[in-house]
Order: structure tokens, then sequence, then C-alpha cells
């Protein structure tokens, strides 16, 4: 585990200004050239040429491709916070509005690049770096999630802990199975399904 965790770390974590603009063209390079010709076919040296760096620079930053794609997952977890949770007014707001927020934030955040979220999700090694920033994620949005089951005046679940959890992790897998596979589902479904099973079980909307 140690050696492959070695092996995934970048070789160099920008200082300067530059050096960190060069690393955003690398993976910005990286993304498009896996969603267009697939993991197995996107070499270094296309993303190299793509992102108009030469192939030792590119190396000088990330040491193979699987590298360069854990970087980027870590990269599409970090950008999913939903900086928009604490700006919600709850006393004007439903509890249906509230979980309706929840997932089309979520839905929102997955809906750029079906492709490449395919492929991270099916080819992305583990890294350090991946697991902790899974682990940050999800901590952070379990808490935005129970703070707001906490405040709002229809919820009547008996664990807001377990509540937050549940509802977090179904959203995100649920989200995820449906905007990187085949749309067999409308989004809008999926959407308007998730909301109202959500709103149900938060209302207590269910049989003992």
């Amino acid at each position: 585990m140690a050696a492959a965790d070695r092996r995934l770390q970048p070789r160099r974590t920008p200082r300067q200004v530059r050096a960190e603009l060069t690393r955003k063209r690398i993976l910005a390079a990286a993304a498009h050239i896996f969603a267009e010709h697939g993991y197995a076919a996107g070499t270094t040296n296309r993303i190299a040429e793509h992102a108009r760096v030469s192939i030792g620079s590119l190396y000088q930053y990330f040491p193979n491709k699987d590298a360069i794609l854990a970087a980027l997952l870590v990269q599409h977890i970090d950008r999913g916070v939903w900086t928009q949770a604490d700006q919600l007014d709850l006393s004007a707001g439903s509890l249906k509005a509230l979980v309706r927020a929840l997932v089309r934030d979520a839905i929102d955040h997955h809906d750029d690049d079906p492709q490449l979220l395919r492929i991270m999700i099916e080819e992305a090694p583990a890294s350090k770096e991946l697991r902790d920033a899974i682990d940050r994620h999800g901590r952070t949005r379990v808490a935005q999630v129970r703070d707001l089951l906490a405040r709002h005046p229809d919820v009547t679940v008996r664990d807001l802990d377990t509540a937050a959890e549940l509802i977090t992790f179904t959203v995100e897998i649920n989200t995820h199975r449906l905007m990187a596979g085949p749309r067999a589902t409308p989004v809008e479904t999926l959407e308007t399904e998730l909301v109202d099973m959500i709103t149900r079980y938060l209302r207590g909307d269910r049989q003992p």
C-alpha cells in the first residue's frame, strides 16, 4: 500500500504562480484527453501535447497518468463543497425546498462531463490524498446537512447524526450512478424521486 501511494504522489508541489498554472494546464488537458480518447488511450504524451508542455515538464509534476487521474478526482471532490448551504433561509422555505436544494447541488456538481466522471469512478486509483479528500468532503457535507436538519422545524427523525449520514450518502451514490452511466432515467425523475423519498423520511412518514 505504501509503495502504491508513493507511485501516485505528485512529484512537485507548485510554490509559485507560474508552476501552479502549469499544473492546472496539465490537469485540464488530461480531463479533455481522457474524456475524448478514453483512459487507456489517454497517454501522458497526448496530455503533454494538449497542455503545450514538454513530456519532461509533465513528469516534473506527475510520475504517471494514474497520478494525474487521482489528482483530477481530488480536484473534483474539493470543488463539490456545498457553498450555498449557509445561505439557505430555513424560515422562508419548506422542508421539501431544503431537500431539493441539497439534491440539486449534488446533480449540478456532476453534470459537466459524464464520460470523465465515469472514468474517474472506474479507473482512479485510491491514493492517500484521494482517501483524505473523500473523508474530508464526507465529514463536511454530513455536518452541513445535520446543521440544516437540526434547525428546520418540520424534521422529526429521532437521530440527526444517522439521518444526515444516510441522506448525504444516498444522494451522493445515486447521483454518481445516474450521472456517470447511460441516461436511462431522466435527471428530473431522479431529482423528484429522491426529494420525495428523503422528505417523507425526514417528516416521519413511514410505517412502524
